[in-house]
């Protein structure tokens, strides 16, 4: 515990348990140094990426009209678990990927966590091989699942996984199938399901798709008081400004510290950890608070985390803890700006941005200091 203690001083530090599957770890990088995986704003993604989701949305109409809900977001959720946005490739103006992304052939080998064989369907044509069965693409789908839904989005006549447009409207189907409504919560869940009934790859892809969602939307200052508008327009001010162990102060972005758990030093980028960002945004307002997130949750009302973060209102902290209950703990804060959005300085690696509430673990309740 007193190891835990020292790096929870500083702010912020990965929280215990924040365990992934190998097949998630694989496809998405494990996480290192903050409740949330890198990346959650539209920023993570490759623009033509980007394109293709927000197209699919456009299109998905005309193939399954009494689908309701479909959103871009959604579709980033997939991809990110999937392949990373096709991170590493080449897309071209057309949408075509390459190299061409494929799965482990589904030869029940145990690759992959593959235990079951399929038989080839497609001799070869999508997945480049007539032994068997792999997924492809940004949305890795088998072979025989894109012969049913695959459709042309980009006007060549061809419908193809590996091309990014095709892909991403391929998925907007499969996922709008019954007429569903993914503006619910549990519909949205059930078509994630269907696309793999692993119940930790759901709820990897909701968490994603949170993130998403919140990076999408700008929150509306215009309904709150001067301080807290002042609070919350000096946080999304920084904005793009990079992560630093250690970083940040009243006056602004300031060079961190070494180092993390992992090694991470802020000594040499000049930006914001979690408490430098909350310390620099209510110091705008004429607020002065401490250093560290365990000595802010100290500081004004406590709003104790059994209230659930309906009771937080916009301008107040949010905190996140190792162990619930024990403010000691705690490892993480943000500025909560409604509609279940923070300001977040995250990890290293990432930028301050817009994520969900949800997006860290360990919620710890909040505090209101205006």
């Amino acid at each position: 515990m007193v190891v835990l203690l020292l790096f929870a001083a500083v702010c912020c530090a990965a929280p215990v348990g924040n365990a992934i599957s190998a097949y998630v770890a694989l496809k998405t990088g494990a996480q290192d140094d903050g409740g949330i995986a890198e990346g959650g704003s539209a920023a993570d993604i490759p623009p033509r990426m980007l394109t293709a989701y927000k197209k699919a949305v456009q299109k998905v109409g005309t193939y399954m009209p009494k689908c309701q809900g479909m959103r871009w977001p959604i579709l980033a959720g997939i991809a990110k678990v999937e392949s990373n946005h096709a991170i590493g490739r080449t897309i071209t103006d057309n949408g075509d990927i390459r190299p061409k992304i494929y799965g482990v052939l589904l030869n029940g080998s145990g690759q992959g966590g593959n235990t079951t064989a399929f038989p080839d369907t497609d001799n070869g044509r999508w997945d480049s091989t007539a032994n068997g069965e792999r997924a492809v693409g940004p949305f890795q789908f088998l072979p025989s699942t894109w012969q049913l839904i695959g459709k042309d989005a980009g006007g060549d006549k061809i419908a193809d996984p590996h091309n990014a447009d095709d892909a991403a409207l391929g998925v907007a189907i499969y996922l709008c199938g019954n007429g569903r409504d993914l503006t619910k919560r549990a519909q949205l869940q059930a078509a994630i399901q269907q696309y793999n009934h692993s119940n930790e790859y759901v709820a990897n892809v909701l968490g994603w798709i949170d993130q998403y969602t919140a990076a999408a939307k700008d929150p509306d200052l215009k309904n709150l008081s001067g301080k807290v508008r002042t609070v919350i327009a000096a946080a999304l001010s920084q904005r793009g400004v990079p992560y630093s162990w250690g970083g940040g102060n009243a006056s602004g972005p300031s060079y961190g510290i070494c180092c993390t758990r992992s090694g991470k030093s802020g000594a040499r980028i000049k930006g914001f950890d979690c408490s430098g960002l909350t310390t620099y945004a209510y110091a705008k307002a004429g607020v002065r608070l401490p250093r560290t997130a365990a000595a802010q949750a100290g500081v004004g009302q406590r709003i104790p985390a059994s209230l659930g973060t309906n009771a937080l209102k916009p301008g107040d902290l949010v905190f996140y803890a190792y162990a619930s209950g024990r403010d000691s703990t705690i490892y993480h804060v943000g500025i909560y700006v409604g509609g279940g959005q923070m300001i977040n300085a995250a990890r290293p690696g990432t930028v301050v941005r817009l994520d969900a509430v949800s997006a860290m673990s360990g919620f710890a309740g909040g505090a209101r200091l205006l």
